[in-house]
């Protein structure tokens, strides 16, 4: 049986930084978030790259990678990518991690990931006010789209996603995320 690292949000943010490991606090339980294989890596530049140009152009707000949130008092989520409307931005400090959850988060599934760890993460961001959850499966080449109270849909890699109350115009070509 494994041993759990219990933490409070203050023990958290005390945590020493150390190069190429991320930890994520889930309801007091360290987690530590595995290595990220190329081909996830790769799909997540893709879509930052493609969110981030749409969103600068336009000014509506950031993209951020890897970045904390703190979404309850016991529980800081890094989703893979993330936007953060531009009116929200201002208030934001940027040396520290981020209260509440982002407006948009976006997981990429790489193999190590669990289904039950997954469905807790997206109920995770919804509780705390994130508007879509996007789960990104590079291998089956499709998008799972979440939102509190309407269940769930997918898109394939020939179509296209669109979140218009959020990202107004933007259109996520997908053959473009998976290269």
């Amino acid at each position: 049986m494994a041993t759990m690292t219990v933490l409070t949000i203050e023990q958290f943010d005390r945590l020493p930084i150390r190069e190429g490991i991320l930890y994520e606090l889930n309801e007091g339980e360290l987690v530590t978030v595995p290595e990220r294989m190329p081909r996830h890596n790769c799909v997540r530049d893709n879509v930052a790259h493609l969110a981030g140009n749409f969103v600068e152009e336009r000014k509506l707000g950031t993209i951020l990678t890897e970045t904390g949130y703190q979404l309850s008092p016991g529980t800081v989520r890094i989703p893979d990518v993330s936007f953060v409307p531009a009116d929200r931005m201002q208030g934001i400090d940027l040396d520290r991690g981020i209260q509440g959850a982002p407006a948009l988060a976006i997981e990429v599934i790489s193999p190590t990931d669990l289904a039950e760890e997954l469905t807790q993460k997206v109920k995770q961001y919804l509780a705390a006010g994130a508007k879509p959850v996007w789960v990104v499966y590079p291998k089956t080449r499709e998008v799972q789209v979440f939102r509190a109270g309407s269940g769930s849909f997918v898109r394939h890699e020939a179509e296209t996603l669109e979140e218009p109350d959020l990202l107004p115009g933007f259109s996520l070509d997908l053959k473009a995320v998976f290269g």
